[in-house]
């Protein structure tokens, strides 16, 4: 059989050709900015799928094309509706998981529709978003509407490529309004100002109680996530860290994830493991310490202009006590930047963590800045679907790179 021949990419995008396209999701809650990035890599672009003002701007378009559209509440995604708040009953909450494990309803935490029983219009497969949004011994209150119903969206749109006619990979036809807004964005912020209940069910306890010096006496000389989502954290440091920056690089290993023109004055690194403090080739400084043991920095007041956290946020314990430290060796106006993925130690990772979706591991940590009192111009970002390189390890398991988590604030 011959092959399919295969073309030249088109100039413009159109109804026969995937493109690349990436979403840049911006809104605001109460005092947080917040981004969300999706990249389609290969879109479909299925008339009806797009909504109208989308279309307009990805149809017939170059690749660098480049626009935002701004959507006011109840123009894009459905306006909040009364009847989507649900009173219930607390027998209607399933409190048993399919493993046997049991979890008790929380105010303002995120969970599937299935996990309600006897409720008209919901089945135990429905994995759509509930907010428990009100918890009492006699009744619990239900959000039903999206988590972005009530807010301002802007919507950006970037061309980044358009794949050639007989691409042997195949586009699929999606829904784009979901493809940005589905699984996620919204649960960063809290519900209508109410601060969430993350703290009744010992947060902080972890399945390996022993002591963090043990479990890390061995160097873990190993990336753990691709070469995507690591570029990805150090574009974002370049981005938020300006030259000449004293940092201080919080939980840190062999590998510091800044990126090369960046040319900070000084990097401090605090670690668990002496031998991947010595093989990071930018440390400056090094400094050997357990913050699960003591929360205190050994340094003094306003040392740094930057700290940063990669992939370690997960395994604090007493992440108050330390980021009240953070904001006392952090220089007024300096930033500190928190990054994470869907990767960690099971052993050592807080119980916390494992319970939540993703996106509202984000709100978790905006409340770790939130409580020192002294963190401003709080911002989140994440990014998902770019595709994993093709020589990763998991490549022919995972299409995607590793999604990328980002929290910062600005020390008053």
């Amino acid at each position: 059989m011959p092959e399919t021949p295969m073309h030249e990419p088109p100039d413009k995008t159109s109804i026969q050709t995937p493109a690349r396209i990436r979403f840049d999701l911006h809104w605001q809650s109460e005092d947080a900015m917040h981004t969300d990035s999706r990249v389609a890599s290969r879109l479909a672009l299925c008339r009806g799928l797009i909504p109208p003002e989308l279309e307009a701007e990805i149809m017939d378009r170059h690749v660098g094309h480049c626009a935002t559209l701004r959507f006011e509440p109840g123009a894009w995604l459905a306006p909040p509706r009364d009847d989507l708040l649900r009173e219930l009953r607390p027998e209607h909450f399933n409190r048993r998981l399919p493993a046997g494990a049991w979890i008790e309803p929380r105010a303002g935490r995120f969970y599937p529709r299935g996990v309600l029983e006897g409720v008209e219009g919901i089945s135990g497969s429905d994995r759509r978003p509930l907010r428990l949004v009100d918890v009492q011994p006699e009744r619990l209150t239900a959000d039903l509407n999206h988590p972005l119903a009530e807010r301002a969206l802007d919507v950006a749109v970037r061309i980044e490529a358009i794949r050639a006619r007989g691409d042997r990979h195949v586009g699929r036809c999606t829904e784009v309004t979901a493809l940005i807004t589905d699984d996620g964005p919204g649960m960063q912020a809290r519900w209508r100002g109410q601060a969430t209940d993350f703290w009744s069910d010992d947060p902080f306890a972890r399945p390996d109680p022993r002591p963090d010096a043990d479990f890390y006496a061995s160097p873990r000389l190993v990336d753990h996530l691709d070469r995507t989502a690591i570029a990805e954290i150090g574009g974002l440091y370049g981005r938020l860290i300006p030259a000449g920056a004293h940092i201080l690089d919080l939980m840190t290993s062999w590998h510091s994830h800044l990126p090369p023109g960046l040319e900070p004055a000084a990097v401090t690194g605090l670690g668990m493991n002496r031998s991947e403090l010595d093989a990071n080739p930018v440390l400056t400084a090094r400094v050997v310490h357990d913050l699960n043991r003591d929360p205190t920095l050994p340094f003094g007041d306003a040392d740094f202009s930057a700290v940063i956290c990669t992939v370690s946020v997960e395994y604090l314990t007493r992440p108050f006590e330390v980021f009240r430290e953070v904001a006392r060796v952090l220089k007024p106006g300096g930033r500190c930047i928190l990054t994470f993925s869907n990767r960690w130690f099971p052993p050592k990772v807080i119980r916390i963590w494992q319970e939540l979706h993703a996106f509202e591991r984000l709100a978790l940590v905006l409340d770790y800045l939130r409580e020192s009192g002294r963190f401003g111009r709080l911002e989140t970002f994440s990014l998902r679907g770019l595709p994993r390189p093709t020589d990763d390890r998991y490549a022919g398991r995972l299409a995607e790179s590793d999604p990328v988590f980002a929290v910062w604030g600005t020390r008053l």
